[in-house]
């Protein structure tokens, strides 16, 4: 009889044993997951480096040579107005000529009065950005000699090239502002900031300024998963 109870007093602190070492092991593997997701944000705003700025320009005519020596003058004018306003000749070179053939195509019972129009451009191509920001408007000249030239602010493209050199400084900083983030959300938990499980670097955005397009905001989040000992 005494064996038996002993034997079922063993069995039972066997069992209690066994269910605390699982608990145990249940508990250390659910504290091993514990982690927290951050984001972490660097941000830039820089000065484009580079700019491509057409200026396009068209003719009327009904004999094709002349109309071709007229569109050439209208770019050598042009070229010197650029050149006045202190662009260097590297700086400019001369798009494609394109005619069009306007009594091929017209409508109505009155055919257009010029047969031709011959469209061409000259293409500012420099890194004098803040020369390209200062010469907007600055047409009146070529409007005193007839020329009208089409200058459209949405085919100025202004460019940032420094990305590359940028990128490493941007995101240590990213990596250090989750991490600053991590550690507030430790402290505040009352526990410890263990090391990095997971890390992930977003896509770098360079973005216009809304009313300076020469000025760029660049931007990047890295997203990091750290484990709380």
């Amino acid at each position: 009889m005494k064996n038996n109870v002993l034997a079922g007093a063993l069995i039972a602190l066997g069992l209690s044993l066994a269910g605390l070492f699982v608990y145990c092991g249940i508990s250390k593997f659910a504290d091993k997951d514990r982690a927290v997701t951050v984001k972490g944000l660097s941000t830039r705003e820089v000065e484009a480096d580079y700019a491509v700025w057409p200026l396009s320009f068209g003719w009327n005519g009904n004999d094709l040579p002349s109309l071709y020596q007229q569109i050439s003058n209208v770019s050598d004018k042009v070229k010197k107005h650029l050149l006045s306003l202190g662009f260097d000749e590297s700086d400019l070179r001369q798009g494609p000529i394109s005619v069009e053939n306007n009594w091929e195509n017209y409508y109505g019972d009155r055919r257009p009065e010029f047969k031709y129009t011959l469209r061409t451009s000259i293409i500012v191509s420099t890194e004098k950005v803040q020369l390209v920001v200062a010469s907007q408007g600055k047409e009146a000249d070529l409007l005193k000699q007839g020329i009208i030239v089409n200058s459209n602010k949405w085919d100025l493209d202004y460019q940032y090239n420094g990305l590359p050199e940028l990128k490493p400084a941007m995101i240590e900083e990213a990596t250090r502002n989750a991490r600053a983030v991590a550690q507030k959300f430790a402290d505040d938990a009352q526990c410890s900031l263990g090391s990095i499980r997971r890390a992930s670097q977003g896509q770098f955005s360079v973005e216009n300024d809304q009313y300076q397009p020469w000025i760029k905001h660049v931007r990047v989040v890295t997203t990091v998963d750290y484990y709380l000992d």
